[in-house]
């Protein structure tokens, strides 16, 4: 196998957030295939940082830093007639870095992570081309606008986007997609000869990290009398943040006239304004960044996951599972992992009653509990394991790309 080109939107150093999470893994999978030759952008300094780390896996990159103002993408976008989304991770000097690898090295393969990076990939490359969408990203800013979320914004970005899949999809050998829901929805708008090119690869844990045996509880949540909620995420994510604010001020007040003493933890990084503000509410604390996440989760007498807005696989559901804690999560959240509601968790529609109903309930047999929280971490060890959702990645860069264009 020749050289592998691999384009991803963020440094895949830390693995601290879940699309960084995926990148990580799929480059050591591609690293142990072949020499990589990583193209990508940097906007923090924990990025910067991990270029160290990238530079001891890849064998060239390139970094760039991402400083683009987002109103300045947004006006760029709009004179081009593109998605915000490309427009904000564009960078020219990112642009001649892949035009000299490619014309410099023996590049066989280019692997895009998100489609945002497809927008590098020459023309004139005739190269295999594999895409890593994760998500079908239009189908996330269509739920935004319907939400009434920034309507115009969204659903502009959400229609321009939606043709960029299509093209994203018509250049590639391969796209990929994190869950069959996700891949499903890209085969519909597709025409049949590019459904036939979409393929399943979903999340992994690392569940020797994510291990109970290895992380002790947190010790100020271990030594509160009552049961500990807690709700981890992303919180500047804006799913995320609007999950966060309704379980603060609708579950948590139904979970407290089952359990008076029952407190909700909101643990994540980048807390916004709003969310910040949910610390002053009785029963409610927020954390914001933390070193280890983990510490918390196993302090957890049950971990929540009431997002209404969600797409392919949680990472945030995959850790709980893996640290054999007790889920209670909306049907959203649970779309793209096939566990068993009763079995590994608990699936509720996202209405505070309910919700606090199941968890007063579960929390009220803790045999049960642990039996779930046991089954959850069987599941993901059986099921969710980096290796073996990645084994097929081999398959896919064998082909042959004249073969599978002219089959398709």
């Amino acid at each position: 196998m020749g050289d592998i080109l691999f384009l991803a939107h963020r440094v895949p150093f830390p693995p601290d957030r879940g699309d960084k999470i995926r990148s990580h893994h799929l480059l050591r999978t591609l690293a142990r295939l072949s020499n990589v030759h990583v193209g990508t952008l940097a906007e923090s300094a924990a990025d910067r940082a991990g270029e160290a780390d990238l530079s001891r896996i890849a064998a060239s990159h390139f970094v760039a830093p991402r400083v683009k103002p987002l109103a300045l993408a947004g006006a760029e976008a709009v004179l081009a007639r593109k998605p915000v989304s490309l427009a904000a991770f564009h960078c020219a000097a990112l642009e001649r870095w892949v035009r000299m690898t490619i014309e410099t090295r023996e590049i066989e393969t280019i692997v895009v992570f998100s489609g945002q990076m497809g927008q590098y990939v020459p023309e004139r490359f005739a190269g295999r081309v594999v895409i890593d969408l994760c998500d079908v990203d239009s189908a996330k800013f269509a739920a935004y606008a319907d939400a009434g979320q920034r309507v115009w914004l969204n659903r502009r970005e959400a229609r321009l986007l939606a043709r960029e899949e299509e093209r994203l999809a018509g250049r590639a050998d391969a796209t990929i997609l994190i869950s069959e829901a996700e891949a499903n929805l890209l085969r519909a708008r597709l025409p049949a000869r590019l459904a036939e090119r979409v393929r399943v690869i979903g999340n992994g844990i690392d569940a020797a990290r994510f291990d109970p045996a290895a992380s002790a509880p947190h010790q100020a949540l271990a030594a509160r009398k009552g049961p500990q909620f807690v709700f981890t995420g992303q919180m500047d994510y804006w799913p995320n943040e609007k999950a966060a604010i309704w379980a603060a001020r609708e579950l948590l007040p139904a979970l407290r006239r089952r359990l008076p003493s029952a407190e909700l933890h909101i643990v994540g990084r980048s807390p916004t304004r709003s969310v910040e503000a949910l610390g002053a509410r009785a029963g409610t604390s927020v954390w914001g960044e933390v070193p280890d996440m983990r510490p918390f989760i196993a302090a957890a007498d049950m971990v929540l996951a009431p997002l209404d807005i969600a797409r392919g696989v949680q990472n945030k559901v995959l850790e709980a599972m893996a640290m054999a804690r007790p889920i209670l999560l909306s049907p959203a959240a649970a779309a793209g992992i096939d566990a068993r509601d009763g079995e590994e968790w608990l699936v509720c529609e996202r209405e505070p009653g309910a919700m606090a109903a199941a968890a007063a309930c579960l929390l009220a047999d803790p045999a049960r509990a642990a039996a779930m929280g046991a089954a959850a971490r069987r599941f993901v060890l059986d099921r969710h394991g980096w290796d073996a959702l990645l084994e097929p990645l081999g398959t896919i860069l064998a082909a042959d790309p004249a073969q599978a264009r002219h089959a398709a």
